[in-house]
């Protein structure tokens, strides 16, 4: 009974006998054990309506089992998402994310270096590790080869890797259940703290409070922080001065998208990996048409492949072509809707859909709104009166912003890096 799937299995069989097959099958059957450390067990449901339900009925039931089981409180957190990994754990997909899988190329060899020197000297060199870039260009890979090292060649090494999002989440269930010591502990007592996509935080009064006094404690206490972002600090709009300064205390690397060359390794390296040969031409075929994103390179290898043994395809120009039409519609980023748009300018500014949708004109509103606008009308087929009906506004007050936003690319690179961020989480 050493691993959280252990206590895990034990727990459910306590739960048989005190719940409804029909409750158990509806709420409890995506529900997994991630981590049981310090007297907590940490869930994870991919469904956040579950989570919710998890927490408001079933939560105290789960405790009552595990006081069973251990004849001691337990404490007891459901996360939804992206799981939070506890790392130091033996389940690590570690051959998938090491330093010799990430294709080091001009546009991040910095990043590689400097996520090398500290996997090799935690807390000796930079600290914290600042990594930004645009999605799918590898910071997470940079996160997971950290984690891999420091596992290796420090193994009693508490290490904790999350998402911004979950960060926040979790704190908001500690809050809820009374447990927010708790929370504190459990990251405030990490060697290593691996914070992805940290711009999540960001207007979010409780959770940067609670952040600010986490990276503290782990910094006093020489504790390793490596965070990665869609953008430097200075750019996250409603982060507090006092984190920004913070986080450019250690050393800011990012990633660029790949240039041509390392296109083509990626793509040779993701095929030797699965074991498929393509033709040159394919190769450069999808080099040239894939240009700014790892994950669609990969998954484009991986979709050859499939054609190629399913369908007994062979493997040509063709079949590329296919591959590449197949993964843009898997993605629907890449056909983005006003929504879409609207919920990442929204995230992206802190803003409630609500807000960049309403009749309020103060400071803070018209310029995200402007970079709606601006953005239904260029990656849609949306006319100006369209646009203006979304956002209750007549077509040559949507055509002024327009304007406004083209006049803020000419004048300031600051808008242009937005832009080209949005365009990129957009899209996925």
């Amino acid at each position: 009974m050493n691993t959280p799937a252990d206590i895990w299995k034990l727990v459910l069989g306590l739960l048989q006998g005190r719940l409804q097959a029909v409750t158990l099958d509806a709420w409890f059957d995506d529900l997994t054990a991630v981590e049981f450390k310090d007297d907590t067990l940490l869930l994870h449901t991919p469904d956040k309506f579950k989570k919710e339900i998890i927490d408001e009925r079933y939560l105290q039931t789960i405790k009552d089992a595990l006081r069973d089981l251990f004849s001691a409180d337990i404490n007891v957190i459901v996360t939804t998402g992206d799981a939070p990994t506890p790392i130091a754990h033996n389940n690590y997909p570690e051959d998938e994310y090491t330093f010799e899988q990430f294709i080091v190329g001009s546009s991040n060899k910095f990043a590689h270096a400097a996520a090398t020197a500290v996997a090799n000297n935690p807390a000796k060199n930079y600290n914290p590790l600042f990594i930004y870039g645009q999605s799918g260009l590898g910071k997470t890979h940079l996160l997971y080869a950290i984690a891999n090292v420091v596992r290796r060649d420090h193994p009693s090494f508490r290490i904790i890797y999350i998402k911004g999002e979950d960060f926040t989440n979790e704190l908001v269930n500690s809050i809820g259940a009374g447990q927010v010591q708790e929370f504190r502990d459990k990251y405030r007592l990490a060697d290593l703290l691996l914070v992805d996509d940290i711009q999540f935080v960001a207007g979010k009064d409780r959770t940067q409070e609670e952040f600010f006094h986490t990276f503290n404690a782990l910094y006093e206490a020489n504790k390793q922080i490596v965070l990665t972002s869609d953008r430097p600090p200075k750019e996250i709009h409603t982060l507090e001065d006092r984190l920004k300064t913070r986080f450019e205390w250690g050393l800011l690397a990012d990633i660029q998208p790949p240039d041509y060359e390392t296109r083509m390794a990626i793509i040779h390296v993701k095929a030797d990996s699965l074991r498929v040969q393509l033709p040159e031409n394919v190769v450069d075929y999808i080099a040239k048409t894939i240009t700014s994103n790892v994950r669609q390179l990969e998954g484009t290898v991986k979709k050859i492949k499939a054609l190629h043994d399913l369908m007994e395809r062979a493997i040509d120009i063709e079949l590329a072509k296919e591959a590449v039409a197949d993964i843009f519609k898997e993605n629907p980023g890449l056909n983005p809707t006003p929504d879409m748009i609207l919920r990442e300018v929204s995230r992206y500014y802190c803003t409630p859909v609500e807000k960049l949708k309403g009749s309020g004109r103060s400071k803070d509103l018209v310029l995200p709104r402007q970079v709606a606008m601006y953005l239904v009308r260029d990656l849609t087929d949306y006319s100006l009166p369209e646009i203006g009906k979304i956002f209750s506004r007549d077509h040559t007050t949507v055509l002024h912003s327009i304007n406004k936003i083209e006049n803020y690319l000419k004048e300031t690179s600051e808008m242009d890096n937005i832009i080209k961020t949005l365009k990129t989480n957009i899209r996925g």
